[in-house]
């Protein structure tokens, strides 16, 4: 048994409606990033200078030196970048990552974040990669994290964003409790629950391209036009799909020394400008947005075929193929994960049993199936799923001459195929059932068992829509 944790599904086809306030049709959200003074430098301890995220790209740390021009570059953004873009969004909702350890070294910044009502959210205690360290380690960082942000700021933070993560950070964040969001993750465009150990967390993802971010790595923006003209085209996507009534969330990243210089600080005034000039535009904190998902789509507890056992999956999902719970018990075995936990998910585990079976036992699933309104349906000797199904286009109520007629195309098909006529009878009529039975049974062998299993499957998946919505 193999289980894949990833979910590679998330909403589908169908998300969730935001229901944003005020029938808004696009939630923006404006992050911007604290990280000055709290970047790798030796004077906090680290072991080299930084190297990500500057003017300097393909920058190296400096092992054991101080780096004068990283550090210049990065305090741009707080004596220079910082200001410019306060001035700018000083009137909107923003929401701040900001690094604990660079807050500590903020005080007038920090003092203008909270004038303007700004959210502060954690952004880690230092801004240094995670991956390589030790789960004990970043749990006790995180805790430190937490505590100086309440100490630089007066509060402690609601929501949280390492950055530079490592596999565990979510987890981890999740386990305080202290967290109204997440945003440790890119994977969607709605806010989404995830559950560790039986918490549910929510996460509010965030995003790496509109992000000025770009303006500092190979292959990204190299002027502030192209920064514009991607947060425009965006914007204007995602405000056509809430106009058809199925709003989302864009998320735009900013750094202060990044978009605080005066040529990318004009463009991306533009394009605020431009948001603005839009009827049914929501500015909102991240804390906001996850304080109204939760509200309109609270966690939902759920039994996950993926999390369950052997013998409880057998039970749920034994029967969807008639009489053959072999197939659940080879599904079982395969690698299933968060992605399998729906009608199509499980469906796509069933039958790639189902289909790599050999012949005779996918006949064997063929001739558990009953005959249409035959001798077991007036012995209502018929499964659930089954009698509910032929009752759906009135097999179970048929005139004399009808049930006549049905007898006689039973003994016909069998005799010559050797398995019953199957057909997903919820696709169709009583009336197109017939057709479809009298044109069938003029067919070879070989293209009626394909057929005829092709409607097994889709008998299956049909069960399974039907179970899942209830």
């Amino acid at each position: 048994m193999t289980r894949y944790p990833r979910d590679m599904t998330g909403y589908g086809a169908t998300p969730p409606a935001a229901n944003w306030p005020n029938g808004a049709k696009i939630a923006v959200q404006i992050v911007l990033n604290y990280e000055e003074g709290g970047e790798n430098n030796i004077l906090h301890g680290d072991a080299a200078s930084e190297a990500f995220l500057s003017e300097i790209t393909g920058a190296q740390p400096w092992a054991g030196q101080r780096h004068w021009n990283m550090e210049s570059i990065y305090e741009y953004g707080s004596r220079a970048g910082f200001w410019r873009v306060h001035r700018m969004l000083g009137d909107l909702p923003v929401t701040v990552y900001g690094v604990a350890s660079a807050l500590a070294r903020a005080p007038e910044q920090v003092a203008a974040m909270k004038k303007s009502g700004w959210e502060i959210a954690s952004h880690g205690l230092k801004w240094v990669e995670h991956k390589d360290m030790p789960e004990e380690e970043e749990r006790a960082q995180i805790a430190e994290a937490i505590r100086v942000h309440t100490e630089a700021t007066g509060e402690a933070p609601r929501g949280w964003y390492t950055g530079r993560c490592s596999n565990s950070t979510v987890r981890l964040a999740a386990e305080t409790g202290q967290f109204a969001y997440v945003a440790d993750s890119y994977a969607d465009d709605l806010p989404y629950w995830m559950n560790f150990d039986g918490k549910d967390q929510l996460i509010v993802p965030y995003t790496m391209d509109c992000n000025d971010m770009r303006f500092a790595i190979q292959a990204g923006f190299t002027n502030g036009e192209q920064f514009e003209s991607y947060l425009k085209d965006s914007f204007d996507y995602l405000y056509e799909e809430g106009e058809a009534g199925q709003p989302k969330m864009l998320s735009i990243g900013l750094h202060c020394r990044l978009i605080g210089r005066p040529g990318r600080a004009a463009a991306f005034r533009r394009a605020i400008e431009y948001f603005k000039s839009h009827e049914g535009v929501w500015f909102a904190t991240r804390l906001e947005i996850a304080e109204h998902w939760a509200k309109e789509h609270p966690p939902v507890q759920q039994k996950r075929p993926s999390e369950m056992d052997r013998d409880t999956f057998v039970s749920e999902f034994g029967g969807i193929f008639e009489h053959s719970p072999w197939i659940a018990e080879g599904a079982y075995e395969k690698e299933l994960g968060p992605t399998h936990d729906t009608a199509q998910g499980v469906h796509q585990a069933l039958a790639s049993v189902f289909r790599s079976a050999s012949e005779e036992q996918r006949l064997g699933v063929l001739t558990a199936h009953p005959d249409l309104a035959g001798k077991l349906a007036e012995a209502k000797r018929l499964t659930a799923e089954s009698t509910a199904e032929q009752a759906s286009v009135g097999l179970d109520s048929l005139t004399d001459e009808e049930r006549a007629k049905l007898t006689e195309l039973n003994e016909t098909y069998t005799g010559k195929f050797g398995f019953p006529f199957i057909i997903a009878v919820r696709d169709n009529t009583k009336a197109s059932i017939m057709d479809a039975f009298q044109r069938r049974i003029y067919s070879d062998r070989d293209t009626e068992f394909a057929e005829a299993c092709r409607q097994v499957e889709r008998i299956a998946e049909l069960r399974l829509q039907e179970k899942f919505s209830a």
